[in-house]
């Protein structure tokens, strides 16, 4: 065999090997994430498939369908509800690691309006909210399952508003899809996260609901019990590191965990 022939074959073998330790090393794992955190997720999927060299798989839904699914027993590895009460329902049940589980993320709770330049108003019991929707509607993701929802109608009911508005209240399956009705203007109004705002340049902040109105828009994670995948672990402390920080404070979230 010529020399040069050897040569070619020999580089090309050893690039082979050299490869298979980080194909084999390479694997997925699978995240449940509340709607909300869509656009954090997308950036921190692909950092993390960067440094790491896996694949995150993440699917996007109200948490209450997130959670459902599990307990149905839908093949995830981590869960990132928008509310403790959704994973306290699977932690009791068994369906989470409750060692894994922690507090990931804050979020406040707004009033939208279609548009830009929307005017704000104040948000206080007392507010003529029936009168600002006119005949039309406010978009609220699902009041009785979905977190935003959840979170929606315990602050019209702390402000006194909740009994005048209900007529009027357009029930969306999740906070993205109550977003998209008053970003085309289907809704004049709607309630949703301060996050979510920020990811629609057709809607406008026009309030931000007091704290003591509602229960703390808190998002904890937790890997699931019946899942062995051996990412688990690594991929809950990425979601503490520098990286997933940065991405969740750039999206308006507020990081409250904290590197082991």
């Amino acid at each position: 065999m010529p020399p040069l022939r050897r040569c070619t074959i020999l580089l090309f073998l050893y690039a082979a090997f050299a490869l298979l330790p980080l194909k084999a090393g390479a694997g997925e794992i699978v995240i449940f994430a509340a709607a909300s955190m869509k656009e954090a997720m997308d950036e921190i999927s692909a950092k993390y498939a960067e440094e790491t060299g896996n694949t995150a798989i993440v699917s996007l839904a109200g948490s209450s369908a997130l959670a459902r699914q599990i307990q149905q027993g839908a093949p995830a590895d981590i869960f990132i509800s928008a509310n403790a009460e959704w994973m306290d329902v699977l932690e009791k049940d068994g369906l989470i690691d409750a060692g894994s589980r922690f507090d990931l993320l804050a979020n406040s709770l707004v009033l939208v309006a279609h548009g830009k330049n929307a005017a704000p108003v104040q948000i206080a019991p007392g507010m003529d909210l029936v009168g600002m929707l006119g005949e039309s509607r406010l978009a609220v993701a699902l009041v009785d399952a979905v977190p935003a929802g959840i979170y929606g109608k315990a602050a019209l009911q702390s402000l006194g508003l909740w009994d005048a508005v209900a007529p009027k209240v357009a029930q969306a399956d999740n906070v993205r899809a109550a977003l998209a009705l008053v970003s085309t203007g289907e809704a004049p109004m709607g309630i949703v996260y301060a996050t979510d705002a920020l990811a629609d340049v057709n809607v406008s902040v026009i309030g931000t609901f007091p704290d003591d109105t509602h229960p703390p828009v808190i998002y904890p994670a937790a890997a699931i019990a019946a899942s062995d995948n051996p990412l688990n672990a690594g991929f809950l402390e990425y979601l503490k590191g520098s990286a997933a920080r940065t991405a969740f404070e750039r999206k308006g979230f507020v990081v409250v965990a904290q590197p082991d």
